[in-house]
């Protein structure tokens, strides 16, 4: 099976972003999926999502648009979001560019990406709201204290010092490799200083614009997944998520954050037909 790969960049917007799309152009298209990768905010790139998850997603008739964005703490969560609604709508007015003709969309993300599609559908300013969203252990901030206080998981691992910092670039970049990018996550949730590395504003706002905390409906259904021992967002934040918007839900036991990775599992496998279940009673 072919999956076709092109790359363009959106044009029109402070900061221009990197966007690959994938299809497989022997099936007829259902839906256009504008996919956010994770990293935390603080690393990641648009071509992070797994072969097995392209295949099965672009031979059931979904092909994948995948964004990058800006990245803290060279941009804050204003300008991210911000980038990310462009995004979007820059999909709403040049489908041209991404699809042979305009379709509906499902926002997908993973960790980092969940949460910005989440607050993108809950707070952006969107040209016309999406068929669903796909949030891989997503977030929303709606338990206190784990993003702002030191993780005992992270705490485990060797020291990252706050020298890291002046290893990535200062200005405002799209892209950050694993190799010079992730120990500032490390760092980050080492030393309980995460939130204020991609947020600069006033407590209030924070809860306000950044988090689901006043956003009592989605304007569309979501499916969420989640492992119940994952070290980096609590099962906790999963529950309290499911609690607020009754989402369809997929569960894995174990203690891997982005369990999907390995792509031989049966859990990746299970969560993959979900996926596709949801997208066939969702996509009209």
């Amino acid at each position: 099976m072919m999956i076709s790969k092109k790359e363009f960049y959106t044009q029109g917007n402070a900061c221009p972003v990197r966007v690959v799309l994938y299809d497989n152009p022997d099936i007829v298209p259902k839906a256009c999926i504008l996919y956010f990768h994770g990293g935390g905010l603080l690393y990641g790139h648009s071509e992070d999502l797994p072969r097995t998850h392209l295949k099965r997603l672009t031979s059931a008739g979904y092909p994948v648009a995948s964004f990058e964005y800006p990245l803290a703490p060279a941009a804050d969560l204003r300008m991210i979001l911000s980038s990310v609604t462009y995004s979007i709508n820059h999909y709403l007015c040049h489908p041209e560019q991404y699809v042979s003709h305009k379709l509906p969309y499902v926002l997908f993300g993973r960790s980092a990406g969940a949460y910005l599609c989440l607050i993108a559908a809950a707070h952006g300013v969107l040209a016309e709201k999406p068929a669903g969203i796909l949030s891989y252990y997503g977030y929303g901030f709606l338990c206190d204290n784990w993003f702002e206080t030191k993780s005992s998981y992270y705490a485990s691992l060797p020291a990252v010092s706050e020298n890291c910092l002046k290893a990535i670039p200062s200005e405002i970049h799209t892209s950050g490799d694993l190799d010079t990018h992730y120990s500032v996550y490390v760092y980050a949730r080492q030393t309980g200083k995460w939130k204020s590395l991609i947020y600069k504003g006033r407590e209030k706002f924070f809860y306000l614009d950044y988090s689901l905390r006043t956003c009592d409906f989605l304007p569309c259904p979501l499916f969420a997944a989640h492992c119940t021992g994952d070290p980096d967002v609590p099962y906790a934040e999963f529950l309290a998520l499911c609690d607020k918007y009754h989402p369809s839900r997929f569960l894995c036991a174990g203690n891997t954050h982005d369990f999907d990775r390995d792509e031989t599992s049966p859990d990746t496998a299970k969560l993959l037909d979900e996926t596709l279940a949801f997208l066939k009673k969702t996509v009209n």
